[in-house]
């Protein structure tokens, strides 16, 4: 592939381009689906494609390529600029990182068990069984595994290869129409693989859930189990990236170094978090990922930078580069000091969301939002728990974040299709969230 970037690179020279990065990937997945305790489909994809990003006086675009014949190139190449030529100059634009750099090789982020791992199907028997253990009567999922290779090549200087791999589940488990549970693992070494646990959570919540009735409305405190935070946390993401900033679509617009969450909240991305799904050794220009403190006791601290946006607002890159845009990698919120049993104990009347999904913004500058919760809910009094059902979240990103009030001491690294961006979380307690009903 290193080839193909070299050549892509030398034509786009030879077309007047000025800055220009090459990212190619080699990606291999392995799909195994379940439904009614059993395996249902086995798929396997192999693909190669390239990510490119150009500029040609101040004038930026990015396109993908997946016919990687020379021709393709070429004419994707002048494709480009043709369209660049009709452009107007970004005149905020200021360049790409200057390589060559060094790269440190990051621990539990490739794992040739996982390459040569003959049928993954044995993990989601186990998970099953798991479920089924703990009194669910029908589970469904799917489990994936992964391995990358990324090869990264600049007009600044760069070449660097990263590669990965990683495996994860996850697993619903039923007990009747109304009653379900959610559960997931993933890692990126098969030693730390434990699907049984996504299957024993999915299971024990199933059967907790029984019998739902229909849940209140009003404001609540609420515990969020680390699935259900992690879906709100991925979204804050996106908001942390300078980018969206510029765009008008984040609700930390104008609060750097402002108090933005309550004394408790510290987030960070770290991209070079060991065992972190989504870590690698580069951004996209080739900058070394890194830990980055973008919330520490409440005060928002820094955005997540490419190196022009970070000239633009006189900082250094955070190594969060995506072609375009600054993007988040692991998404960290440091835990407390609670028990899971004391976070509980905390809660007089309250609720407790185990899942959520639909999250959806009525206004991004200010952090309006709505989510769903699905799987187990359960009105939380005096330690003990009672199912409930059609409720929705109806709050604000700022005001969720500033009423955060107890952590517990574990988190959980999670990762699936709710959670695209990965997100290490413990245990929430946030006070006076807005329930409305999902359904009438």
């Amino acid at each position: 592939m290193f080839d193909v970037n070299e050549l892509i690179l030398k034509k786009a020279k030879e077309l007047g381009f000025g800055d220009v990065v090459v990212l190619s990937y080699e990606m291999n997945r392995r799909q195994v689906r379940f439904a009614n305790n059993e395996v249902t489909v086995a798929k396997h994809w192999h693909e190669k494609k390239v990510e490119l990003f150009v500029e040609w006086e101040k004038r930026i675009a990015g396109t993908s390529i997946t016919d990687l014949s020379e021709e393709n190139i070429e004419k994707t190449l002048k494709t480009l600029k043709a369209n660049l030529e009709k452009m107007k100059p970004k005149e905020d634009y200021y360049g790409i990182a200057e390589g060559p750099f060094k790269y440190k090789d990051i621990p539990e982020t490739f794992d040739k068990a996982i390459v040569e791992l003959d049928d993954p199907s044995e993990y989601v028997e186990r998970a099953i069984n798991a479920a089924l253990e703990e009194g669910a009567k029908r589970v469904a999922g799917v489990l994936y595994t992964d391995h990358n290779k990324l090869y990264l090549t600049t007009s600044n200087g760069v070449e660097a290869f990263d590669e990965g791999t990683g495996i994860e589940i996850s697993v619903r488990a039923f007990i009747g129409d109304l009653e379900s549970g959610h559960g997931t693992n993933s890692v990126r070494v098969l030693k730390k693989f434990d699907p049984e646990s996504a299957g024993r959570k999915a299971g024990e919540i199933a059967k907790l859930a029984r019998n739902p009735e229909q849940g209140p409305e009003g404001r609540f405190d609420v515990i969020f189990d680390p699935l259900a935070f992690a879906n709100l946390l991925s979204y804050m993401g996106w908001a942390f990236s300078a980018f969206a900033v510029e765009a008008g679509f984040s609700y930390f617009a104008n609060k750097l170094d402002q108090k933005v969450a309550s004394d408790v909240v510290t987030i960070k991305d770290i991209g070079n978090l060991p065992n972190g799904y989504a870590t690698r050794k580069f951004d996209d220009e080739g900058v070394p990922t890194r830990e980055t403190t973008l919330i520490e006791n409440g005060v928002l601290k820094t955005y997540l930078f490419n190196t022009s946006l970070a000239k633009k607002y006189k900082r250094e890159t955070t190594a969060n580069a995506g072609l375009i845009a600054p993007r988040a990698w692991n998404i960290v919120l440091e835990p407390g000091d609670y028990t899971k049993d004391e976070l509980f104990q905390e809660v007089k009347k309250g609720i407790y969301i185990t899942n959520v999904w639909y999250t959806r913004f009525q206004n991004y500058m200010t952090g309006d939002f709505s989510t769903i919760p699905r799987d187990g809910i359960f009105l939380v009094e005096n330690g003990e728990l009672k199912p409930i059902r059609n409720i929705r979240v109806s709050d604000n990103m700022l005001r969720i974040l500033q009423n955060v009030v107890a952590l517990t001491k574990d988190s959980y690294h999670i990762h699936w299709w709710e959670v695209s961006r990965p997100v290490t979380t413990p245990y929430v307690l946030v006070k006076e969230v807005g329930i409305t009903r999902a359904t009438k």
